[in-house]
């Protein structure tokens, strides 16, 4: 039995790729040598954070999302497609995107 493959757009940058569905985003950027933002690996830092502008995936153990932020934001280093994707890698949820800019004023 074959795994499905989808294709995973950046909109950004307009590099695509194909992934599994077996596999997680960043494991397919990384072998097709797109670079891609990360650190941990184990969906907890949310450095690998992107924006779903189109399409599903699968990530049960992205730790660094709140259920609703895991709608519209996809841990590349957890997430799995279920469909055709359009990311926008570097994206960060309104509540990430709060605590850098309160981190900066603190030490600002």
């Amino acid at each position: 039995m074959t795994n499905p493959k989808h294709t995973v757009e950046f909109v950004d940058s307009g590099a695509t790729l194909e992934v599994s569905e077996t596999e997680t985003i960043l494991q397919a950027c990384l072998e097709a040598g797109i670079a891609s933002e990360y650190s941990c690996r184990v969906g907890a830092c949310v450095a690998c954070t992107a924006e779903i502008v189109a399409g599903d995936v699968v990530q049960p153990a992205a730790r660094g999302l709140t259920a609703e932020e895991a709608d519209s934001y996809a841990l590349t280093c957890m997430a799995r497609p279920q469909s055709d994707l359009e990311l926008r890698l570097g994206k960060y949820p309104p509540s990430i995107e709060a605590s850098t800019n309160d981190d900066a004023e603190r030490d600002g």
